[in-house]
């Protein structure tokens, strides 16, 4: 029981980093109707700003201040410089031109940090664990992720729903002529969307540099989760990437963690030993699948798709 609930919250806290990475991807996919497969690009940028600025600084939290608003200004470069161009394009230019600027990202990391990878050391304090419910330690820096990334939802829900930059979001995202019509600046609402999605992709990456080791390419496997994501809780929604996000990470977890023991009840331990990992892997497709069959636009589709 005890491991069943650590798992869970192992889930949890996957599904939340998977939702700030499917948040901007679904923002920017749903307003500005770009398919951007340089997303995971950004996420591996702010794992890389995430080590630079700690070893600078000192300190984990300041360093993640930093990064975080580099991201957001690289993201919002990105789209002044490259992306603007591909407006308006057929969705095959934007899935050539994205995929140009993840190989340009990964030589310019290559370049500038070199090809070995980096790891972010994390203070004493965020090193101990915690004693969630009576009997279950969890290591404390995995709750702060999870705080962090519920923090976040909360916030992006508030500006999306009850803000007036919120309601240019959400008509952009039903009607982009008619908000350009009534003298919207929409260029303006472009770069900002898409650095609002840059810096919650990168917020993820360092979020996940502690964890794993931060080195090239490291967004691009996690980028079709977060699609996986935004395929099932809908184009556009954010409602539908937390639930979504959540429910993969779940999947994900829960699945790699007990389907070997529950495969072996029928199978031979070496047979088990075999399936249960391609088993694991198919689960999340599956019910991306399923999703597709029953609800072709998602679990919670966004207004006006």
């Amino acid at each position: 029981m005890l491991l069943f609930i650590e798992q869970c919250l192992n889930g949890i806290q996957l599904g939340l980093l998977l939702f700030l990475l499917a948040a901007g991807l679904t923002l920017v996919f749903g307003i500005m109707d770009l398919v951007n497969l340089a997303h995971g690009s950004l996420y591996m940028l702010g794992a890389y700003f995430a080590a630079t600025f700690t070893a600078l600084t000192g300190t984990f939290i300041g360093g993640i201040f930093l990064a975080l608003i580099a991201t957001l200004l690289v993201g919002m470069a990105v789209e002044v410089i490259a992306l603007r161009r591909l407006y308006g394009r057929d969705h095959l230019d934007h899935v050539l031109g994205t995929f140009g600027l993840i190989l340009f990202s990964n030589e310019m990391v290559r370049l500038i940090w070199g090809p070995a990878g980096l790891r972010v050391a994390l203070p004493d304090w965020l090193l101990r664990p915690v004693e969630f419910i009576p009997g279950v330690f969890y290591p404390s820096y995995r709750l702060l992720i999870i705080a962090v990334a519920l923090a976040v939802a909360g916030l992006l829900y508030f500006m999306v729903m009850r803000t007036r930059i919120g309601m240019l979001i959400r008509a952009g995202a039903s009607n982009r002529e008619m908000i350009s019509a009534l003298g919207i600046n929409i260029k303006l609402l472009y770069t900002f969307v898409f650095g609002i999605g840059a810096a919650l992709a990168g917020l993820a990456g360092m979020m996940q540099a502690p964890i794993l080791t931060v080195q090239i390419g490291m967004g691009e496997n996690i980028l079709i989760l977060a699609f996986v994501v935004i395929i099932i809780g809908g184009i556009g929604s954010i409602r539908g990437a937390f639930v979504a996000a959540i429910l993969v990470g779940l999947i994900d977890t829960v699945g790699r963690s007990f389907l070997p023991e529950i495969l072996k009840l029928f199978l031979s331990n070496q047979a088990a030993s075999t399936a249960a990992p391609a088993l694991s892997s198919m689960l999340i497709y599956i019910v991306m699948a399923a999703v597709l069959v029953l609800r072709p636009q998602g679990l919670f589709p966004a207004a006006g798709k």
